[in-house]
C-alpha cells in the first residue's frame, strides 16, 4: 500500500521512473529498516542499527540486483546512472566507513549525513522530469494511505526487534549478527519485491534505481535518524569485516553497472557473493561471542 501510493503520487507530479525508484519508493521499501533501527534504540539494542544498515545495503546490491537480473534475463538501463548517482552512492558508503572509524558518531557528522541526504533529494526532485499523463491525477487518498501503511510498518518494527532479541538469546548469537543476516533480509524485502514487480513490467530503471536510492537512504537516514535517538554501539567485527566488504560490494556494484547493462551470468555471481557473505556471518558470530 505505501509503495504503490508513493509510485503514483510521483507519476502524478511528473517525475521520471528512474527518480521515482530512487527516491519515492526507494525511501517507501526503506521504511522498515528506519522503524527497526529506531525501535532497537529505544529498546537498548542499537548495535542492531549498524548491523541493519550494513546487512541491507549489501543484501540490496548482491541479493536483490542478483536476482532481478537473472529473472528479467538480465538488466538494461535507458538512464546514466554513472553520470551522478553512482558517485554518490559509493561516496556514501565510504562516508560512512570513515565516520565510523573511530567506533562513534556524534552529532557533526550526523548532520553531515542529513545535509548529504538533503542535497541527494533536491538533486533528484529537479533531475529529468516528464510530462503528467491524463489518468495520473494527485489524490489526497494516495497521502492517507501513506500514513497508514507507514505507522503500521512502524509499530510492527517492535516486535520484529522483539522477536530479534528473543532469537539471539536462545541461539547465543550476537544481535548485530543476527541485524547483518536475517534481520537484514528480512527489511530487504521489499525492495525485492519492488524490483522483481518492475523487472516483470520491464521498467528496469526503476528496479535498479530503488536499489541505489534505498542504500543512500540507509546510510543517510536511516543511521543518521537513528542516533538522534540515542548513541549507537558499534561492534568492532563490523568495523573491521562488515562495513569494508559493504564497500566492496558498492564498489562492484560500480563496475557491474559501468556500461549500464547487467548480464543474467553477472547476476548469478552476485547470488554466489551473497551466499559467501551469509556463510562469513557463522564465523562473525564466534568472534564476537
Amino acid at each position: 500500500m505505501f509503495v504503490v501510493s508513493a509510485e503514483k503520487i510521483g507519476l502524478a507530479l511528473g517525475v521520471s521512473p528512474f527518480i521515482i525508484g530512487v527516491t519515492i519508493v526507494a525511501f517507501g521499501t526503506s521504511l522498515p529498516e528506519l522503524a527497526t533501527s529506531i525501535a532497537s534504540v529505544y529498546a537498548g539494542s542499537s548495535q542492531i542499527v549498524i548491523g541493519n544498515v550494513v546487512g541491507s545495503n549489501i543484501t540490496n546490491i548482491l541479493l536483490i540486483i542478483g536476482v532481478v537480473s537473472i529473472v528479467g534475463k538480465g538488466i538494461d538501463l535507458d538512464y546514466n546512472i554513472m553520470e551522478i548517482d553512482m558517485p554518490l552512492l559509493l561516496s556514501s558508503a565510504l562516508l560512512m566507513w570513515f565516520a565510523l572509524l573511530d567506533g562513534h558518531l556524534d552529532y557533526f557528522e550526523v548532520g553531515l549525513f542529513i545535509v548529504a541526504l538533503g542535497i541527494f533529494l533536491l538533486y533528484s526532485i529537479k533531475k529529468k522530469r516528464i510530462a503528467v499523463e491524463d489518468g495520473n491525477v494527485l489524490k489526497i487518498s494516495y497521502f492517507l494511505y501513506l500514513l497508514v501503511a507507514g505507522a503500521v510498518i512502524y509499530f510492527s518494527a517492535d516486535y520484529v526487534i522483539y522477536g530479534l532479541k528473543g532469537i539471539a538469546e536462545l541461539a547465543n548469537i550476537d544481535e548485530s549478527v543476527i541485524s547483518l543476516g536475517a534481520l537484514a533480509l528480512g527489511t530487504s524485502l521489499p525492495e525485492l519485491v519492488v524490483s522483481l514487480a518492475a523487472i516483470k513490467r520491464n521498467n528496469h530503471s526503476i528496479a535498479v534505481g530503488n536499489v541505489v536510492g534505498s542504500n543512500i537512504f540507509n546510510t543517510y537516514g536511516v543511521l543518521g535518524v537513528s542516533s538522534l535517538f540515542g548513541s549507537l554501539v558499534i561492534p568492532k567485527v563490523l568495523l573491521e569485516v562488515s562495513i569494508p566488504m559493504m564497500v566492496g560490494v558498492t564498489i562492484l556494484f560500480g563496475f557491474v553497472m559501468a556500461l549500464r547493462k547487467v548480464s543474467k551470468w553477472e547476476g548469478y555471481m552476485l547470488l554466489i557473493l551473497y551466499l559467501f557473505f551469509i556463510y562469513s556471518l557463522t564465523k562473525i558470530s564466534p568472534v564476537i561471542n
